[in-house]
C-alpha cells in the first residue's frame, strides 16, 4: 500500500479522557469541538492553514479571549480525521495513505487549507497523494470504500467516479499481456523475477490467465458502489462474459439462499456465505433485483442454472413481478441450455394448487417458442428422418427442449393436484416434429394415469392423443400394447404400426435376399441352381429368418394380450369394425413360424399389410 509522510516534529499530543491535549509548553488559547472531542490547541498554527478557522476565531475576536471556543461538528471525517489536520498545522509527523487520504482530502477543502494559506498546503499534498493512489489496484479500491464514511464531500470532489475509472481500467485491461495478477498485500513486497503493474504483482513467467483475477476484490464493495463499477466496465467494452462473471459471484456472496444452491469449486469461494453478514430480506431483495437489472442482454453469457436458481430466489425475496418476468424470459430464451433438476421449481405462492409451479415453466416455454416462432411455424412442413438427424440449430434446440420438458412433465405427473388442463396444455406446446420419439412423452403420460386413477375414458383418450404411435420404440410399443392403464384405442394403433413396422422391415430383409442371390446370375435366369452362393450368405439368410420368426412369436403375444382386455370375441369384433380395420383369426403361431424357416412364402400374409396400410386394415 502506498503512503507520503508528511511533517518533521515528534508527536506533541496526548489524549486525557475526551479531551485531546497540545504539550507544546505554551498555554492553550482556543477550544475547539468536533463531536464529542475537545481539542484544546493554539490559534496561529491553525489559522495560518485555514481559511474557515481564521474565519471563525476572527468572528469570536470580540468576545472573551481566553474562551475562546469553536465548533466544527460538520467537519468530514469527525474527531479522529481532525486529529490529523492539526498535527499537519503543528508539522508533527503524518502518514497519509490509502484508508485516510479521502477524509483527510475533504477535511482540507472543508477547511480551505489551499495554497492561499501557505505553499504546501493540506489540500495540495492529498491531491497529489490521490494521483499516486490512482495507478494502484487495491490503494484505488481501498480508497473507493474509504468515500462511504464522507460520501457527499467526495462524490463533490469527483473522487469516487476518480476511483471507479481507475479501477475499470484495469479491471478491463487484457492481465495475459504482464501474466498472472495478484492483487492485495503481497503487492507491497516483491520477489525476485516479478513486475509491479498498476499496483498488481505479475510475474515475469506468466501463468495462465483467469478472466475472473478482480472477482473477489470488488465484490467488498456496497451495491451503489459496486454497481457503478459494473457500468463502467461496459462502457469500456468489457466482454459480457466476465461481466456476467463477476455478478454472479458478487449474487452469490451477498445472497445465502444462492450460496446453498451452489458453490464454487475453489475452496476459498466456496465458503463465501460464511464471513458475510447476512442481509435483511429488504435488502437481499433490492440487491436481487439490482442484479437482475445489470445482467448483460446477449443469450447464453450468463447460464441457464444461475438464471433458474435466481428465479427461484426471487420468488422466496417475493421480488417484483417485473424482475421475475425479466429472468423468465431470460430463461426462455435459451431454455435448451437449462437442465431438468434446476427446472424444478416448488410452488411459493399463496394458494397452493400444486407441489410445483407449473405456470411459470409455462411462461418460460411459451417465451422460447416465441424467439423460436420462426421455427415453429414450420411445424406443418414435413420434416423427413434424414433432416432430422442432421438437423438446423433451431431444430435441434427444438427438440433439447422437447426432451426437457417431457422429462419435466414425468416429475409432476405423479402429483394429485395437477390438472389435466394443464399437464395437456404444457405438453401440446412442444410442436410433433420435435420428438424423434415419443417415449418420453408416453411415460410422463403413464405417470400421469397412475397418479389419476379417477380420469374418465373421455379424457384418458385426451390425454392419450399427445402420443404419436409411429414414433414409439420397440421397448415403449412393448409396454405399451400390455398396458392396462391406456385406453383400448391406443392399444389397437400401437399393435397396429408395430406390425406394420414389423412387416415393412420383413420385406426389406427378404428384398435384400432375393437380390443377393440374383446377383450370384448374371442371365437373371431363377430357375439356375444355386451353387454360387457362398456359405456366409446361407448363414446370413438363416440368421434373417430365425429374427423373423421371433418377430412374429412376440406379434402373436402381444396380441394374445389384447385379447384379455375383452370379455367376448364379438365385442372386440364390434370394436375393430369401428376402428375401420378387421383382424384375421390368429394363423401365424408356431406352426407358421416353424414354416417360415422353410421358404420364404410363409411371409406372404405378413406382406398383404404392407399393400393395405393406405386402406387403413390390419390383415
Amino acid at each position: 500500500m502506498a503512503c507520503m509522510k508528511l511533517g518533521s516534529k515528534p508527536e506533541a499530543f496526548h489524549l486525557d479522557g475526551q479531551t485531546l491535549l497540545c504539550s507544546t509548553g505554551l498555554p492553550s488559547d482556543v477550544i475547539i469541538e468536533v463531536g464529542e472531542m475537545s481539542f484544546h490547541l493554539h490559534k496561529f498554527p491553525l489559522l495560518s492553514r485555514s481559511g474557515v478557522i481564521e474565519n471563525l476565531i476572527g468572528e469570536s475576536s470580540g468576545e472573551d479571549e481566553r474562551n475562546c471556543i469553536l465548533q466544527l461538528h460538520d467537519i468530514p471525517g469527525g474527531a479522529k480525521t481532525f486529529l490529523l489536520v492539526a498535527k499537519f498545522c503543528y508539522g508533527v509527523k503524518i502518514e497519509l495513505t490509502a484508508l485516510n487520504v479521502v477524509s483527510l482530502r475533504c477535511a482540507a477543502e472543508h477547511l480551505q487549507m489551499n495554497e492561499n494559506f501557505g505553499e504546501g498546503n493540506l489540500v495540495s499534498q492529498t491531491e497529489n497523494f490521490l494521483n499516486e493512489v490512482f495507478g494502484d489496484w487495491t490503494d484505488s479500491l481501498t480508497a473507493l470504500e474509504a468515500c462511504e464514511e464522507v460520501l457527499p464531500h467526495a462524490e463533490e470532489l469527483h473522487i469516487v467516479s476518480r476511483c471507479i475509472n481507475s479501477l475499470a481500467v484495469k479491471a478491463s485491461a487484457d492481465p495475459s499481456l504482464v501474466g498472472w495478477p495478484e492483487s492485495g498485500g503481497e503487492a507491497a513486497q516483491s520477489p525476485v523475477g516479478t513486475v509491479l503493474w498498476n499496483g498488481i504483482l505479475t510475474s515475469s513467467n506468466p501463468h495462465p490467465v483467469s478472466d475472473d483475477w478482480w472477482y473477489e476484490d470488488v465484490s467488498c464493495l456496497k451495491l451503489p458502489m459496486y454497481k457503478r463499477l459494473i457500468l463502467a466496465v461496459e462502457s469500456r467494452a468489457m466482454r459480457p462474459e466476465r461481466i456476467s462473471g463477476s455478478l454472479m459471484y458478487y449474487t452469490k456472496k451477498y445472497l445465502p439462499l444462492m450460496g446453498r444452491q451452489s458453490s464454487f469449486q475453489n475452496g476459498n469461494r466456496a465458503a463465501l456465505g460464511s464471513t458475510v453478514s447476512a442481509l435483511s430480506d429488504a435488502d437481499q431483495r433490492n440487491l436481487l433485483e439490482e442484479i437482475v437489472e445489470l445482467l448483460p442482454d446477449q443469450k447464453g453469457v450468463t447460464s441457464a442454472k444461475f438464471l433458474l436458481r435466481l428465479l427461484r430466489t426471487s420468488m422466496l425475496l417475493h421480488a417484483s413481478p417485473s424482475c421475475r418476468e425479466n429472468l423468465e424470459k431470460r430463461i426462455g430464451a435459451q431454455l435448451d441450455q437449462a437442465v431438468l433438476e434446476d427446472l424444478i421449481i416448488p410452488n411459493l405462492g399463496y394458494s397452493v394448487e400444486t407441489l410445483y409451479d407449473i405456470d411459470c415453466v409455462q411462461r418460460i416455454l411459451d417465451h422460447f417458442m416465441l424467439v423460436d416462432r420462426d421455427v415453429t411455424d414450420s411445424t406443418n412442413c414435413i420434416v423427413d428422418e434424414a433432416q432430422l438427424m442432421v438437423g438446423s440449430h433451431s431444430l435441434t434446440r427444438m427438440t433439447m427442449v422437447a426432451n426437457l420438458v417431457d422429462g419435466y412433465l414425468a416429475e409432476v405427473a405423479p402429483d394429485v393436484n395437477l390438472k389435466l388442463q394443464k399437464f395437456q396444455s404444457l405438453a401440446a406446446v412442444i410442436p410433433d416434429y420435435a420428438r424423434p420419439l415419443d417415449d418420453g412423452i408416453y411415460r410422463a403420460i403413464d405417470i400421469y394415469l397412475k397418479a389419476h386413477p379417477w380420469l374418465t375414458d373421455s379424457e384418458r383418450e385426451l390425454i392419450c392423443r399427445l402420443v404419436n404411435c409411429q414414433k414409439l420404440s420397440l421397448e415403449a410399443s412393448t409396454h405399451a400394447a400390455q398396458n392396462e392403464r391406456l385406453p383400448l384405442r391406443l392399444i389397437v394403433q400401437v399393435l397396429f404400426f408395430e406390425q406394420l413396422r414389423l412387416r415393412t422391415s420383413i420385406a426389406g430383409w427378404f428384398f435384400v435376399s432375393d437380390n443377393l442371390e440374383t446377383s450370384q446370375d448374371p442371365s437373371g435366369n431363377l430357375a439356375l441352381p444355386r451353387r454360387s452362393t457362398t456359405q456366409d450368405e446361407i448363414v446370413a439368410v438363416d440368421d434373417m429368418r430365425e429374427r423373423v420368426s421371433e418377430l412374429e412369436k412376440e406379434c402373436l403375444s402381444m396380441k394374445k394380450e389384447i385379447e384379455k382386455l375383452v370379455t367376448t370375441k364379438r365385442s372386440w369384433n364390434i370394436f375393430c369394425r369401428r376402428l375401420g380395420f378387421r383382424l384375421k383369426p390368429n394363423s401365424s403361431g408356431p406352426k407358421a413360424s416353424n414354416n417360415a424357416k422353410g421358404s420364404p412364402s410363409s411371409t406372404t400374409p405378413l406382406l398383404n399389410t404392407s399393400q393395405n396400410q393406405h386402406s387403413g386394415k390390419l390383415v
